[in-house]
């Protein structure tokens, strides 16, 4: 992903990015302002781009690092969260170039999505919440640390 990235010419206008999570410096790169600065550059300017970022109820300082990282490179970001049953508490980040905008409705006929709903998973109770999450770089690759001290305690 990060070689395909740093070569392909063309523009997107959405991307999603659901990569295993980051457990080991081999996947804790494609987490990295590097990757992401390579991300920012083929996101169209009215594009979104969504990051898998780990469980902020088990993780928060992996789930707010990768926020972080997203921001450092000059993405806005709205951070979300949802109960996914086979993995309970999971979080995602969407990036984008300009504010993100929260639609006002959805189509009548979706049976998991309403703006009830959305505006759900844009809340984050105060202990989930991080703040002054640091950046993940190549040369710290910070995350991996975060990540694997904070689920090490669910996952023996």
């Amino acid at each position: 992903a990060f070689l395909w990235l740093k070569t392909v010419e063309s523009k997107f206008d959405f991307v999603i990015v659901d990569l295993p999570d980051p457990s080991n410096f081999s996947v804790g790169k494609l987490y990295t302002n590097s990757f992401y600065r390579q991300l920012y550059k083929v996101l169209n300017i009215d594009g979104l781009v969504v990051v898998q970022s780990t469980s902020p109820y088990v993780a928060k300082k992996s789930f707010w690092c990768v926020e972080a990282t997203l921001k450092s490179v000059g993405f806005k970001t709205t951070p979300y969260h949802v109960f996914v049953p086979s993995f309970g508490d999971w979080g995602y980040i969407l990036a984008h170039h300009k504010d993100f905008i929260k639609p006002e409705n959805f189509p009548a006929n979706l049976r998991f999505m309403s703006t009830d709903v959305l505006d759900s998973m844009l809340v984050f109770p105060k202990d989930m919440l991080v703040s002054n999450a640091p950046v993940n770089k190549l040369n710290n690759q910070i995350l991996v640390r975060f990540f694997e001290e904070e689920w090490s305690e669910y996952v023996h």
